[in-house]
């Protein structure tokens, strides 16, 4: 079974919040496609830009399994944006929604963490009506989201570990870690 996730982008994203899932989850052997809402590449906070990009408005977001929401400043452009807030909706309803750091707040402004469990970057949190973890990461049921950059990579294994299972995020963890013991 093929595994797809997308990460759908604006300039102005967090380059560490894309690049550590991205990297990890083909590392798991997931495919990931890399999704710019304008053009055909994105440009992240700090100057990293994927090209090419699948432009948004072309991609065929019914092949993914997984939409990944990396934050940064570019969430004030997503919140704004009735297409990608409408995919949003769509995977909030019965595939894998994943947002880290400021992006989990373009869900709580959607109503997607209403009753669920999240965190988000603590000063950006507000009402969203569900209850806030201050926590590195945190899934409940198909939504997983994550703190801050500093949980990039845990954010990646609650990503995996949802899509693969615990067994293949535990090989991948192994293929990263450093083992003292050796």
């Amino acid at each position: 079974m093929n595994v797809k996730a997308c990460i759908v982008m604006d300039n102005g994203f967090e380059e560490l919040e894309a690049m550590g899932p991205i990297a990890l989850l083909r590392r798991a052997g997931i495919e990931v496609d890399i999704v710019s809402v304008e053009n055909d590449h994105v440009t992240g906070r700090f100057g990293v830009t994927y090209s090419p990009s699948i432009p948004f408005d072309s991609y065929d977001f019914s092949k993914a399994d997984c939409l990944i929401l990396p934050g940064g400043p570019h969430w004030e452009k997503i919140v704004s944006n009735e297409k990608v807030c409408e995919q949003l909706k769509a995977f909030a309803q019965d595939k894998v929604l994943a947002a880290i750091c400021a992006a989990p707040t373009i869900l709580g402004k959607l109503g997607l963490l209403k009753g669920k469990k999240y965190t988000c970057f603590e000063s950006m949190n507000e009402d969203f009506g569900g209850e806030y973890q201050y926590r590195y990461t945190v899934r409940d049921g198909n939504i997983i989201t994550a703190i801050s950059a500093a949980a990039s990579i845990e954010f990646a294994f609650s990503i995996i570990e949802e899509l693969l299972g615990k067994e293949k995020t535990e090989a991948v963890k192994k293929s990263i870690y450093y083992d003292a013991t050796h």
